[in-house]
């Protein structure tokens, strides 16, 4: 298959639903942002021939952010379960793609030599994993609800609860990182983060869902996010800036 004939199998990113470069309500994007107008390239063979993954590639324990980092027990905080599907712009499935996710632990804190917070590091709880998804795009985690933590911006500004996630797709051009949060938190609507994205309806897609079927009782809550990649219905890319 020529190299235009595989482009023209992913529609263009929708840059209508991004954030400005720059917001004064998000400090730090006035010191981030480019200083010129950013320059649209067309994917070649190389972004749209790969990356490649197998279970093999990966540990068992990937996924399950409660065991994948305990050394002496459980890690604390509430066990959660974040599911769902990766679909592409045609709402077909996307088996095999690398799912990561890193997040704080139940106080709000990273494992990170950066992360100052004054919130304890939980011995049993690392705050990444990774996992490939199955033939119908699904993909599963278990691990604990991240807690909310204080950030320089304001005076008395708080990130709301949320879970960084990175895709890997059939081609590179397909590579989203992104956020995930929960559904009925307060704090989503005072996050200076989160303002910068006004339109509502790509606010709504970084939002998981409460999901009490895929709950297992006794044991944990779950939730749903569903993931796509490129096109009018894909998430934020938090990385990509628009011109």
């Amino acid at each position: 298959m020529g190299s235009s004939r595989v482009l023209d199998a992913y529609y263009p990113r929708n840059f209508a639903v991004h954030p400005r470069a720059n917001d004064p309500a998000y400090k730090t994007s006035l010191l981030r942002s480019p200083r010129h107008a950013l320059l649209s390239i067309d994917p070649t063979p190389t972004e749209l021939s790969g990356p490649g993954f197998s279970p093999a590639d990966l540990d068992p324990l990937d996924h399950d952010l409660t065991q994948n980092h305990a050394h002496t027990g459980l890690p604390i905080g509430e066990r959660i379960i974040i599911h769902g599907r990766v679909i592409d712009e045609q709402a077909r499935p996307l088996p095999n793609v690398l799912i990561e996710i890193w997040q704080a632990n139940a106080g709000g804190r990273y494992r990170h030599d950066k992360d100052r917070y004054l919130a304890p590091l939980d011995p049993n709880f690392g705050g990444c994993g990774r996992t490939l998804s199955g033939q119908d795009g699904s993909y599963f985690f278990r691990t604990i609800r991240p807690g909310p933590y204080p950030w320089r911006n304001r005076m008395n500004d708080w990130r709301p609860a949320h879970v960084h996630f990175a895709i890997s797709g059939k081609a590179w051009c397909q590579r989203l990182v992104t956020q995930m949060y929960f559904e009925g938190d307060p704090l989503i609507q005072r996050d200076a983060i989160v303002a910068t994205v006004a339109d509502h309806q790509a606010l709504d897609r970084l939002i998981a869902r409460f999901d009490p079927h895929a709950s297992l009782p006794f044991d944990c809550l779950a939730y749903r996010f569903d993931l796509v990649l490129r096109g009018r219905r894909a998430q934020f890319f938090e990385t990509l800036l628009p011109e």
